[in-house]
């Protein structure tokens, strides 16, 4: 089970159609260990599988415990928000990996996940490894690297009075984390600040991506669809 598994987006909405291209930029790669079965130097492990990521442009890795790499900080008050450095810190990522977790890179493109999978089932790091990403892609992706699919699990979308959801913008940004950190009522906020060209959609994506905890928010994604809800104003 994923935490990624209900990312929202145009192939669950009753409007507009169903597009294949609506999650074409979103690939989300998973290393776990089970306690006292395959977690034998498990923290260099883990370190090694995110070094492996960051060696094909990853759009954010997370270790589940700490975050990902643009986190929230506890030493600024709040007249310095706005102005604080959002550079991302992936090597702070790796070096807080403590012991057991879930780690997890994010990708925009297929070729840079098919790549960085290439690579891990190279090293060979006996731990768990889920991809989660569009069915048809991450079966493509198996078969390129000669990888037999251990199972499969998916989502069929959401169901019942689907008319109290949000709206699908807003579904789509709050969605990115799986543990529910975003909220409905901020991504909202940081789509009309955009609109109101009082963020920029680099800004308000970055904003975002500090309070999801496990580090799976694709910053990539939320900028691409927040301009083009600003291209639509």
């Amino acid at each position: 089970m994923t935490n990624t598994l209900h990312r929202y987006s145009q192939h669950y909405a009753p409007e507009p159609p169903a597009s294949p291209q609506s999650v074409a930029d979103d690939y989300i790669v998973f290393a776990m260990a089970t306690r006292g079965l395959n977690d034998a130097n498990l923290v260099e492990n883990y370190r090694t599988f995110l070094r492996l990521a960051l060696k094909h442009n990853p759009i954010n890795i997370g270790d589940a415990t700490k975050g990902g790499v643009i986190r929230p900080r506890q030493d600024m008050n709040p007249t310095a928000h706005w102005r604080r450095d959002d550079s991302p810190a992936p090597e702070q990522v790796i070096a807080g990996i403590q012991g057991h977790t879930t780690v997890a890179a994010v990708f925009n493109n297929y070729e840079a996940m098919k790549n960085f999978l290439e690579d891990v089932a190279a090293a060979d790091l006996g731990i768990s490894v889920n991809v989660s990403a569009p069915m048809d892609e991450a079966w493509r992706c198996c078969g390129e690297l000669g990888i037999t699919r251990h199972s499969v699990e998916y989502s069929v979308g959401f169901c019942g009075r689907v008319e109290k959801l949000p709206d699908v913008t807003t579904l789509k940004l709050s969605t990115m984390c799986g543990h529910g950190m975003v909220s409905a009522n901020f991504a909202r906020k940081m789509v009309e600040w955009a609109k109101e060209n009082r963020r920029t959609p680099e800004q308000a994506a970055r904003y975002m991506a500090r309070f999801c905890h496990c580090g799976v928010f694709n910053i990539s994604r939320a900028e691409r669809i927040i301009k083009e809800v600003c291209r639509r104003k």
